[in-house]
């Protein structure tokens, strides 16, 4: 982190990240130093799955695009990271779009909310009409 020296507990939980997953992100650099207690449990927690489990790096990575580009998410940096990771575990760009595209029909709840409203609120104002 440029600016501060970090503490050796800092320094060694810095050095574990970054050999389990690759270097942080800036912000998770600055949680580090302001909360290193919540730093370190929160990456026990995300890092978990790269420290156990059947699914192959790549599958892995594909999910998280999953996740960041979610309209529930939208996390921009995040899908950008986890394509770059996942390419470099072997994924085709035809791989990652087909992720997207099965993520785009989260936004299909709008329609599916949207509409049966829709139709409800009309018979409602027709027969209100009438």
């Amino acid at each position: 982190m440029p600016g501060k020296k970090l503490s050796r507990r800092q320094a060694e939980l810095l050095r574990r990240v970054t050999q389990e997953r690759g270097a942080p992100s800036p912000r998770m650099q600055q949680l580090l130093e302001w909360d290193t207690d919540f730093f370190e449990a929160y990456m026990n927690f995300s890092g978990h799955p790269w420290r156990k489990g059947v699914l192959p790096p790549k599958v892995k990575e594909l999910i998280y695009i999953a996740v960041d580009a979610s309209v529930t998410h939208l996390y921009e940096p995040g899908v950008k990271l986890h394509m770059r990771k996942a390419l470099e575990q072997g994924a085709t760009p035809e791989e990652i779009l087909e992720v997207l595209e099965l993520v785009s029909v989260l936004g299909i709840h709008s329609c599916t909310i949207g509409v049966p409203a829709l139709a409800e609120v009309c018979d409602a104002w027709q027969a209100e009409k009438k």
